[in-house]
């Protein structure tokens, strides 16, 4: 994912005064002004000194999560560390999502069933359906989160019984988990090798470009592979829903609540700009509706994305460890999205993800420009339309705070991102000479160079201010907790074959909100 954008949750202050009933009238309506002038001009502005929302939640996995009545069993949010404050899923900022896939290794069919989370001590809006699964189907689950940190909680030994995986030598992922990845993945791979399951092609984008994956230079950032497709219906009183047409028939005033994905990003946003469709698979909680899905990215990815692939480097801020790099860290996030593992350091260098993120990012970002500025952002807090999202995206993933590709490749960012009063990026230039010649390894995402400067987005109306790099917070570094388990420390993201179909995703067509990831200031990946 990107860069993590903070959101900030307005602090609201109560306050009761009782009133003797022998007041006198003449005094009872100075003091109701008096009161009503305090609720008016005093609250707002002590409530306007808004509270940082906590971005460390833990997520209680029920029991047997893997099994039909454990996939329909609500996950459960609740706070880390109290002190930090409470954590809700009605919570944009907060938000933890579950995306699970079964595959039948006798047909090689995948569907999806995207488990429900709610808060702890509450009941669902709708209770989940309860699907039905293959006999010996293979069920894994991946996790996402909006906050920093998302650690993962058993019930009665269940992240044994899912094979849960969080991270790695005491330290979370961050935003990222699973449950059982790498059997399902053998399972699709050992079909596909069979011929039961053929991943799609992924087309040719309008761009006259293949369509991008998420294995693809042109739209990879500083953690890719990160975070879900998954949605769910939140209605007034926070209570949530799995998203299917019956709940919203019956819940129409309940809100969509997304994951901010790269998933997400791609098969919504992207594809939906670039006119390419999503490899997407029946859903089991909503019979005759298809749905997108991680495990589908990566797997049509894996077969179709052409040189250079990318696969997470060792500077990801996921696959740290106290800020170093960590191979069997990096390779434990691999296995859990179906990559390789990277037998040395040096087959996880950041510097190469670098030169061909330099090479490809910036030149399909500014092709596809035609298509994406007229597009909604993901996150209107980052930027005003889908391109300057995705320049500031880059900007943010090749500086500093992100992979550091400006002093590992001694290169100058060749993408500036003009932002207005609010930090709202609104426009974007490249500079032509700054990207890297000395990549020929790719050509399908290869256009010319189109000059110095070049290529402004539709002009900027507000006073602006040029800035070369988002701001950014450092993520916090996990630690081990009691029993082993690692927690993070209190810191500052029906078809057999499940080819794809025009059928829409169920759902409103929300736009996601792929908010960043925040990243340690340093990165020693090379």
């Amino acid at each position: 994912m990107t860069l993590q954008y903070r959101r900030k949750a307005a602090l609201s202050l109560r306050r009761r005064k009782r009133f003797s009933p022998l007041m006198l009238v003449g005094l009872s309506i100075p003091v109701v002004l008096a009161l009503i002038a305090l609720a008016v001009f005093i609250l707002p502005r002590l409530g306007s000194h808004a509270a940082a929302v906590n971005g460390d939640c833990t997520l209680i996995v029920p029991a047997n999560p893997l099994s039909a009545q454990g996939l329909a069993r609500p996950y459960r949010l609740v706070t880390t560390d109290q002190a930090n404050g409470p954590c809700n899923e009605s919570n944009k900022a907060q938000a933890a999502f579950v995306q699970g896939a079964v595959i039948d290794p006798a047909t090689g069919q995948i569907s999806i069933y995207n488990p429900l989370v709610i808060d702890k001590g509450t009941r669902p809006a709708v209770a989940p359906v309860v699907p039905k699964l293959p006999a010996n189907g293979i069920v894994a689950l991946w996790f996402g989160f909006n906050g920093n940190n998302l650690t993962l909680q058993g019930t009665n030994g269940s992240l044994a019984q899912g094979r849960c995986i969080n991270g790695a030598n005491g330290s979370i992922f961050g935003q990222f988990a699973y449950c059982n990845a790498p059997a399902f993945f053998r399972a699709a791979n050992q079909a596909i090798g069979a011929g039961l399951l053929n991943p799609p092609p992924i087309g040719t984008a309008n761009d006259g470009k293949p369509c991008p994956s998420v294995r693809d230079f042109g739209v990879v950032d500083m953690d890719q592979s990160d975070n879900v497709v998954t949605s769910y219906l939140v209605k007034a009183n926070g209570q949530t829903a799995q998203m299917t047409a019956a709940n919203m028939n019956t819940l129409q005033n309940a809100q969509a609540q997304v994951n901010g994905s790269d998933n997400r990003l791609l098969a919504v946003a992207l594809d939906g700009a670039l006119g390419c469709t999503p490899w997407m698979a029946p859903d089991l909680a909503d019979p005759g509706h298809m749905l997108p899905a991680l495990p589908l990215n990566e797997l049509q990815a894996a077969a179709h994305q052409a040189p250079p692939v990318a696969l997470v480097p060792a500077g990801d801020p996921m696959v740290l460890n106290n800020n170093q790099p960590d191979l069997n860290k990096t390779n434990a996030y691999r296995r859990g999205v179906d990559q390789s593992p990277a037998a040395t350091p040096g087959a996880a260098s950041t510097t190469a993800y670098c030169r061909h993120l330099l090479a490809i990012g910036p030149t399909r970002i500014q092709l596809d420009m035609q298509f994406t500025q007229g597009q909604n952002s993901p996150d209107p807090a980052a930027a005003n339309t889908l391109f300057t999202f995705l320049a500031q995206r880059f900007v943010a993933t090749y500086g500093p705070n992100g992979l550091n590709c400006v002093g590992l490749l001694n290169m100058p960012d060749p993408v500036a991102v003009t932002t207005d009063a609010n930090g709202v990026a609104i426009s974007a230039t490249f500079n032509a000479g700054n990207t890297d010649t000395q990549n020929t390894q790719n050509t399908q995402n290869a256009n010319p160079a189109t000059g110095v400067n070049a290529t402004p987005t539709a002009g900027a109306t507000t006073p602006a201010t040029p800035t070369a790099m988002p701001t950014s917070s450092p993520t916090a570094v996990p630690t081990t907790g009691t029993n082993g388990t690692p927690t993070p420390t209190t810191g500052p993201k029906t078809s057999p074959t499940a080819t794809p179909t025009p059928s829409p995703t169920t759902g409103p067509t929300t736009s996601p909100t792929a908010t960043p990831t925040p990243s340690p200031t340093a990165n020693p990946g090379n």
